[in-house]
């Protein structure tokens, strides 16, 4: 394992994540453009597209058993099938958060703003390696939403109430806004979770925050993307510099070794699984095509690298 990544690891997700490595066993990664470069931090990774520089920071982790279920269209047998293919344990889920600071044109923009004090003992990191990777929270000028999951939000304040990122303008997706906010459209759709941590974060800010339609420029070069399925209004984010792309792929796949290898099957967390089903493999087709930089807030460590193709599917090749 290259000295990167182990550093990733160790500092920002702890040993139990180093599980998830193994995943592209086997898959020889694509020649990066001589353009990128990269360097780490502990607890981050970084890397440039164009004249941007992206960096993967660390919120930590968490640790789930397998169950019957979490993927929805897929036996328990074909799901253990997957992770022993992949070289991961069968029994139990690793779960990474990773969230991305964009720098470019004189902007500072941080894509979903991690778990705060809210999430597994093994999370919360966000603001921690920030710092340790030089990025002053107070420095962060945006911040984007992909969507309104409490591992996304909850790390915008704290349990006082303080924001923790007190000069950035926050930007979220419009569609996304209004089912969140929406108690009698919340209620009525299957399995949606409650809206706890929405009102705790958005309540005492709503006249603040700026909404957008996905579709079009948010903020120094970077543009929404449609991803909707997860959730009502789920939203990935692109630049383009360079010649190259970085996208921001949010909640569009959780585990790679299940959801990235095998596209057309269901996490639990997607509402709409079939919109979500249609979000991953067009996006997906397009990371491969336009050979793509991409990061994930679920992806293995360090949750930046790309897609290539695998049989009918799909593999995730960290940066090394």
């Amino acid at each position: 394992m290259p000295a990167s990544r182990r550093q990733f690891i160790r500092t920002g997700f702890g040993l139990a994540a180093a599980a998830s490595l193994p995943l592209v066993a086997g898959c020889a990664a694509p020649a990066a453009p001589t353009s990128v470069t990269s360097s780490i931090a502990p607890g981050a990774f970084r890397a440039r597209v164009g004249a941007a520089t992206v960096t993967a920071v660390s919120d930590g982790w968490a640790s789930v058993p397998l169950a019957e279920g979490f993927v929805r269209n897929a036996t328990l047998p074909q799901v253990q099938q997957a992770l022993r293919e992949a070289g991961l344990p069968t029994d139990q889920l690793t779960i990474p958060f990773t969230a991305f600071v964009v720098e470019h044109d004189g902007r500072r923009v941080l894509m979903d703003a991690g778990n705060g004090q809210f999430g597994a003992p093994t999370a919360g990191r966000l603001l921690a390696n920030l710092r340790i990777a030089g990025i002053d929270p107070r420095s962060i000028d945006t911040v984007l939403i992909s969507h309104f999951h409490g591992d996304h939000i909850n790390g915008l304040r704290d349990r006082d109430g303080a924001l923790a990122f007190p000069n950035a303008r926050l930007v979220v997706p419009a569609p996304e806004w209004d089912f969140w906010t929406d108690d009698a459209r919340r209620a009525a759709a299957p399995g949606a979770p409650g809206g706890d941590a929405v009102r705790r974060v958005f309540g005492p800010i709503a006249a603040s925050v700026a909404r957008f339609q996905p579709g079009g420029e948010l903020v120094a070069g970077i543009r929404s993307v449609a991803a909707y399925g997860h959730t009502p209004g789920h939203t990935a984010f692109s630049i383009v510099s360079g010649g190259q792309t970085f996208a921001y792929l949010g909640d569009l796949t959780s585990i790679a070794a299940l959801f990235v290898r095998h596209p057309d099957w269901a996490v639990r967390f997607d509402m709409d699984a079939e919109a979500a089903r249609q979000s991953r493999r067009r996006l997906l087709d397009a990371a491969v095509a336009g050979e793509w930089i991409v990061g994930g807030y679920h992806l293995p460590a360090p949750g930046l690298g790309r897609i290539v193709r695998r049989g009918t599917g799909y593999d995730f090749v960290p940066h090394a």
